[in-house]
């Protein structure tokens, strides 16, 4: 379906009314100042509801390693929790690893697999998350192995499949990807990088980064089947301090840290926490809500099919006010002292992340006029070990982030660019 609106498809006003209302700070911060977060990238909105779930489980003391009755509840809500997770990812069995950070368990998924799988390279892009790549590097280097690294394609702010499968032979070990930049949105085509890489080896590793692409897209382990991914609640409408990852059973298996007496795919170590998951299935509850406005469907992943796609067909639009504008104001295509990087014409490979640029304002400082404006955006700079292999790539020396979320409006995009205007305009040459 979201092939057919190709400039994207915005939600009723009716709904989206009722949409702002289950989320917290979109139109003032926590002071009660009034503003535009534009760093879903970087953070993300909470759901009302998830933040009330986690509080309320979180408050009871109970251990689920019990047989009383509360512990057996608390190990109900763990229980469908893992189940929604692979409701999110659309695959049954494997391994649910829950963990602090999304970051820590790809580290920890990369080291099972590069220190227990036979090989003499690493495949990855430069395009990672710094998680995903320096943990490549690291066991690359501490291994002996040889690391290699797609090169990005700045025409389209991604990595082309070719330059993924051209570096995965007979002898690699593991091959790393991330779903979608956190610089420019483009989205990798995950489907046919798995489908190729497998036709070379088929029994290779496969892990994915999919943090900051889960709030945006569907995303199909039937259609893309790899041997790890993970998520972050936080940026998926939750709360900090939770990553979430699936692993298939072959990778759970592989040799990891646990207890002894644990089975062979359980990765949890310690005691678990109940919210997390309970966090996770009201995420779950709100897209298929979401879904339900737009589908008659009962099964719970065609509900959250239903409500990711329209997610993403009204990110699709607001990230098409951005770029080309309304009657009333000029996208930052064509505003005069702007510049759009990265830009594809083809918005259904984008999710709703743009990098950006003034002609006379470096982007620290740009970052610093649109929070006077009441504007929150962020700088991607080369100093940062967050931007600068990803920048160098895009032969780019900074960039601003603008990164809104699908609780936002069409008329905030238009607010937003009346923002932009006005700060290219001071800064024009007299």
């Amino acid at each position: 379906m979201a092939s057919q609106y190709p400039q994207g498809l915005a939600f009723p006003e009716a709904l989206m009314r009722e949409v702002r209302a289950r989320f917290l700070g979109v139109e003032h911060d926590h002071h009660g100042r009034e503003r535009l977060y534009f760093d879903n990238a970087g953070g993300s909105f909470r759901l009302k509801s998830a933040v009330e779930r986690f509080a309320q489980v979180d408050a009871v003391p109970d251990n689920t390693e019990r047989i009383h009755a509360t512990a057996v509840e608390l190990q109900g809500i763990q229980a469908r929790g893992c189940e929604d997770l692979r409701t999110i990812l659309n695959t049954r069995g494997g391994s649910i690893y829950a963990s602090l950070t999304a970051s820590g368990a790809m580290f920890d998924m990369v080291r099972a697999v590069a220190e227990h799988v036979p090989g003499t390279n690493m495949v990855t892009t430069v395009l990672e998350h710094p998680s995903a790549f320096d943990a490549m590097r690291l066991y690359a280097e501490r291994l002996g192995r040889e690391l290699r690294v797609a090169p990005s394609n700045p025409a389209t702010g991604g990595v082309d499949v070719d330059a993924i499968v051209a570096l995965v032979d007979e002898n690699t070990s593991l091959l790393n990807v991330i779903h979608a930049s956190n610089i420019s949105g483009a989205k990798l085509d995950i489907e046919a990088v798995v489908r190729r890489a497998r036709a070379i080896k088929p029994d290779l590793y496969i892990l994915v980064d999919a943090v900051q692409h889960a709030p945006h897209g569907l995303i199909d382990l039937q259609k893309t089947p790899v041997d790890g991914i993970n998520l972050a609640p936080y940026k998926f409408f939750g709360c900090r301090g939770s990553g979430l990852s699936w692993m298939s059973e072959r990778a759970a298996a592989l040799p990891h840290h646990k207890l002894a007496g644990k089975p062979a795919g359980y990765w949890d170590l310690g005691s678990a926490a109940p919210w997390q998951f309970a966090v996770l299935s009201d995420i779950v509850d709100y897209v298929c809500w979401l879904g339900g406005h737009f589908s008659a469907a009962t099964e719970r992943r065609a509900q959250f099919e239903a409500g990711i796609t329209h997610i993403e067909l009204h990110e699709r639009a607001l990230l098409a006010t951005l770029l080309d504008g309304t009657a009333q104001v000029p996208g930052l295509r064509t505003m005069p002292g702007v510049k759009v990087f990265l830009d594809h014409p083809d918005l259904a490979k984008r999710d709703l992340i743009l990098a950006m640029g003034f002609e006379h304002l470096d982007c620290a400082q740009a970052v610093v006029e649109y929070g006077k404006r009441g504007v929150t955006v962020y700088e991607r700079v080369a100093s940062s070990i967050y931007s600068k292999r990803m920048l160098e790539s895009f032969g780019l020396e900074g960039a601003v982030r603008v990164s809104p979320l699908h609780c936002h409006t069409p008329a905030e995009m238009e607010r937003f660019l009346r923002v932009t205007q006005e700060i290219a305009q001071a800064f024009a040459p007299a």
